[in-house]
C-alpha cells in the first residue's frame, strides 16, 4: 500500500491516487488533487480561490500553509464596484451571496500550490498537473452531485456571457449543465500546463495576472500590485490535547480552528451516553456547546477579527471554565468549499481545504472563474465593504490532523461555510468520544445551531435520527428546521487514517458531498 485518499469527487481522488502510484508522496498527491478539483468540482474549487494545507511530515513538525485570499491594498467607493446580490436555494433554507468583480479578493491557490511543491514534493509540477490537464482536454461528464450543486448556484453560473459559455446546458438552454452533460474546461488545461512550465509568476505577474487586472479595471478593486505582492504565510498550527489525542488545526487569523478547539473544551467532561450520537442527552450537550461557542465568538471579538491574543484569551482556563459553567447552568437547553485528505505509507499527512466562495460570476479568458470572497456574509461579519485593506481574510475552513495515543494518524476537514466547524466537531467527537470508525462517524446525522435556529438533518430517514426521539429534543427550541434527508448543507467531511504500527489505512468520503475514499 502506498497511501489513502478521501475527497469530494472520484476524479479528484483518482488524480491523487495516480500520483501516489507513480512514486509521489502525500504532498505530491494532494497537489494533484488540488489541480484536479477546479476541473472536476468547478463550483467548489478554483485556481483563483483560496485555501489552507495542514502538512504533517513524517519526519518534521506540522505546518499550516495559509494561501487564503487577501483583501485589496486600496479601497474603491462601493458605488464604483460591480457588486450585487443573488439568492441561493438549498431546498429547506436559502442564503444570499454577492457576486461581481467587486466581490473578488486576491487569490492564493496558485501561490500555495508552488510553495508546498517547493518544500515537500518529489515529482515535477508537470507530472502533478497531468491528470487534471488530461481530463480537462477530454471533457468532464457532470456527476449527479455536481449537477445538483450547479443547479443550486445557477444564478451565479448563468450571470454573464463568459459563465454561460462554459456552464449553460446544451440540452436545456437557459439552465446550467445537467447530469450526464459534459463540461469542457479546455482553456484551464492550457493554464495548468502554462503554470507547470512557467511557474507561479504566470498567475501573479504574467498573462493570467493581466487578465485579472484587466477584468477588474473599472469594476473591481484588484490591481496588478495586489497580485504581485501576494505571499503564502506559514503558520504554526493550533494544537490542543483532547481525550488522549493531539489535535492540530487551522490557527488565527482563521476562526474555524479556534472555535472547534473551544467547542471541544466545552465537551471535555461530557459523558458519552449508551445511545451514542443519536441520544437526546448528547444532542442537548452538543447544541449547548455550539450555542456557547457562538456566544464566545461574539463576546471575545472573533467575529470582528481573529488574532493570536484573542484566541489565547478564548482558550485560557478561566474563560473555558466560565463558559462551561454558563453551559451547565442554562435554563433552556439549546446553532462553496471542498476538502482533500491524503496519508502515505511513510506517515506523511496532508489535509487540504479549498474554496472559491461561490464564484464571482465571470470566467477569465484562461477558463478560470475567480472567487467572490468579499461578497461572502459568513466571512464579512462586520458588513460588506468594511474590510481592512491588504489583510488576510479569516475563514471557517479548518484542515485538521489528529495524532491518537494508539499510534493512529487522522487527516480530515470539511466544506460547508459556517457549518464547517460544527461538522468537524461532531466527527471528532464521534471518533474520539464515541470511539466510532471513520465511516460511521462521518455518516452519522448532524445538527447545526446558529442565530437562534436549530437545524437537524435526516429526521426519520434511514440511518438518520428517530423522528419521535428528535422531536422531544427539538421541541425545546423556538426556531427549528427538521430536514427529511441528509444534505450537503451540513458539510462534507473527508477523512483518512493510518495506523503507524500496523501500516493499515482507513477512511471515508462524506456521502453528503459525493465523498470518495481510495487506497492505492
Amino acid at each position: 500500500m502506498k497511501g489513502a485518499i478521501a475527497a469530494g469527487d472520484t476524479e479528484t481522488a483518482r488524480a491523487a491516487a495516480e500520483v501516489l502510484a507513480d512514486g509521489g508522496n502525500a504532498f505530491d498527491a494532494v497537489l494533484a488533487a488540488l489541480c484536479m478539483a477546479p476541473v472536476s468540482e468547478p463550483v467548489l474549487a478554483s485556481l483563483a480561490g483560496g485555501g489552507f494545507l495542514l502538512a504533517h511530515p513524517a519526519d518534521g513538525e506540522p505546518v499550516l500553509y495559509d494561501f487564503f485570499c487577501q483583501t485589496p491594498r486600496v479601497k474603491r467607493p462601493a458605488g464604483e464596484l460591480e457588486f450585487h446580490p443573488v439568492e441561493v436555494d438549498f431546498g429547506t433554507t436559502t442564503q444570499e451571496f454577492h457576486i461581481g468583480l467587486g466581490a473578488m479578493a486576491t487569490p492564493g491557490v496558485v501561490a500555495g500550490l508552488f510553495a508546498v511543491h517547493d518544500e515537500h514534493c518529489r515529482l515535477p509540477m508537470t507530472r502533478i498537473v497531468e491528470p487534471a490537464v488530461r481530463l480537462a482536454r477530454r471533457g468532464v461528464p457532470v456527476s449527479p452531485l455536481q449537477a445538483h450543486i450547479l443547479d443550486v448556484v445557477a444564478p451565479i453560473y448563468l450571470a454573464t456571457d463568459t459563465a454561460r459559455a462554459l456552464f449553460e446546458s446544451g440540452r436545456q438552454p437557459g439552465r446550467v449543465l445537467g447530469e450526464g452533460e459534459t463540461y469542457y474546461p479546455a482553456a484551464m488545461a492550457d493554464a495548468l500546463e502554462g503554470l507547470a512550465r512557467e511557474g507561479r509568476d504566470l498567475f501573479y505577474r504574467g498573462e493570467i495576472a493581466a487578465e485579472i487586472a484587466d477584468a477588474c479595471a473599472g469594476r473591481g478593486a484588484l490591481t496588478m500590485v495586489d497580485l504581485e505582492n501576494y505571499e503564502v504565510i506559514r503558520r504554526r498550527p493550533l494544537a490542543r490535547d483532547w481525550r488522549g489525542a493531539r489535535i492540530f488545526t487551522n490557527p488565527p487569523p482563521s476562526s474555524g480552528g479556534p472555535l472547534i478547539a473551544f467547542a471541544l473544551a466545552m465537551l471535555e467532561d461530557i459523558r458519552c451516553p449508551p445511545g451514542g450520537p443519536h441520544a437526546a442527552e448528547w444532542l442537548m450537550s452538543l447544541a449547548d456547546a455550539i450555542a456557547v461557542t457562538n456566544a464566545a465568538r461574539t463576546g471575545h471579538g472573533l467575529d470582528e477579527g481573529c488574532d493570536e491574543a484573542r484566541v489565547a484569551e478564548l482558550l485560557s482556563d478561566p474563560v473555558v471554565a466560565e463558559y462551561r459553567a454558563a453551559m451547565a447552568g442554562r435554563a433552556l437547553k439549546q446553532g462553496g468549499t471542498t476538502h482533500i485528505s491524503v496519508i502515505d505509507a511513510d506517515g506523511n499527512a496532508a489535509a487540504l481545504s479549498l474554496s472559491n466562495g461561490e464564484g464571482c460570476g465571470h470566467v477569465l479568458p484562461c477558463g478560470i472563474m475567480p472567487n467572490n470572497m468579499l461578497g461572502e456574509e459568513d466571512i464579512n461579519p462586520r458588513g460588506f465593504h468594511e474590510w481592512m485593506p491588504d489583510s488576510r481574510i479569516s475563514s471557517m475552513m479548518a484542515p485538521t490532523v489528529v495524532e491518537r495515543g494508539d499510534g493512529r494518524l487522522i487527516a480530515l476537514g470539511s466544506g460547508g461555510s459556517n457549518r464547517i466547524r460544527t461538522a468537524i466537531l461532531q466527527v471528532l467527537f464521534n471518533v474520539l468520544g464515541f470511539d466510532m470508525g471513520l465511516r460511521a462517524a462521518i455518516k452519522a446525522p448532524r445538527i447545526h445551531f446558529e442565530r437562534g435556529l436549530l437545524n437537524v438533518e435526516a429526521v426519520g430517514a434511514p440511518g438518520g435520527f428517530d423522528r419521535a426521539a428528535i422531536e422531544l429534543f427539538a421541541n425545546r427550541f423556538a426556531n427549528k428546521e427538521l430536514w427529511d434527508d441528509f444534505s450537503m448543507f451540513y458539510g462534507g467531511v473527508h477523512a483518512v487514517s493510518h495506523n503507524r504500527k500496523s501500516g493499515a489505512f482507513d477512511g471515508a468520503g462524506d456521502p453528503r458531498r459525493g465523498g470518495v475514499y481510495l487506497e492505492t
